[in-house]
């Protein structure tokens, strides 16, 4: 019997969306809809339908407004948190009106992996909304520019750029902690021992003016820091 070889369709990435606003939720559904490699399942208004959405459809992505009932505060990130736990698999694309940098360093404090936060006034272009939503569906973070330039503003010392003076192998154990990966994995990823990775993740700490932060996570901060050099975040 003569078989028919072909290219497999591609499988669209399931999206749980939930934005309290009907108008704006409407208008997010509508611009996700367009993009032929997103498929919305399931649209909510508040942090408890999207939990129950995400158990019942299991979604590969969350695209969630960050404030919602029933608070109106930081639902989005709290639910980024809960999934960071329940479902991990699942990544998350946090939209906000707000460019305080705090927002996302609460979103990324358990790691970067699956994450993005976004400002609204970018969704109108499709093509930045589903290209997060991708990048987070593989693992990837993406963070807003307009966030990376008020983390340096709010964090930045003395230095201009005091991620410059971070040696070859420190930069690369920041880019590491960028991709939300632990110490252990930050190891075996480098070939080094746990303590030669703790060793240069203080000196990293030392040089980015962190080791006696205690407002905010340091590897959030130092991912950020690092995220907002030119062209580091797309190193592997």
């Amino acid at each position: 019997m003569e078989q028919r070889c072909g290219t497999m369709p591609r499988v669209a990435i399931r999206v749980v969306l939930a934005e309290d606003s009907y108008l704006v939720r409407e208008g997010l559904e509508q611009v996700l809809d367009m993009a032929p490699e997103i498929e919305v399942v399931a649209t909510c208004a508040d942090l408890d339908s999207l939990l129950l959405a995400v158990e019942t459809e299991l979604p590969d992505v969350v695209v969630t407004d960050i404030r919602m009932p029933p608070t109106e505060t930081d639902e989005g990130i709290r639910a980024a948190a809960l999934l960071r736990e329940r479902r991990p698999e699942i990544g998350v694309v946090v939209l906000s009106q707000h460019d305080d940098p705090a927002y996302a360093l609460a979103l990324l404090e358990s790691g970067s992996e699956g994450r993005a936060y976004l400002l609204k006034e970018r969704v109108h272009d499709r093509a930045q909304l589903a290209a997060a939503v991708e990048e987070v569906a593989g693992g990837g973070s993406v963070i807003d520019s307009k966030i990376v330039e008020s983390l340096v503003r709010f964090g930045s010392a003395a230095d201009d750029s005091p991620v410059a003076e971070l040696t070859a192998r420190e930069r690369e154990v920041l880019a590491q902690i960028a991709q939300g990966k632990s110490n252990s994995a930050i190891a075996e990823s480098l070939v080094l021992t746990k303590r030669a990775v703790e060793k240069h993740i203080n000196a990293i700490f030392m040089k980015l003016n962190l080791a006696h932060s205690d407002d905010v996570s340091k590897r959030v901060k130092a991912t950020l820091m690092y995220l907002s050099e030119p062209g580091m975040g797309t190193e592997p």
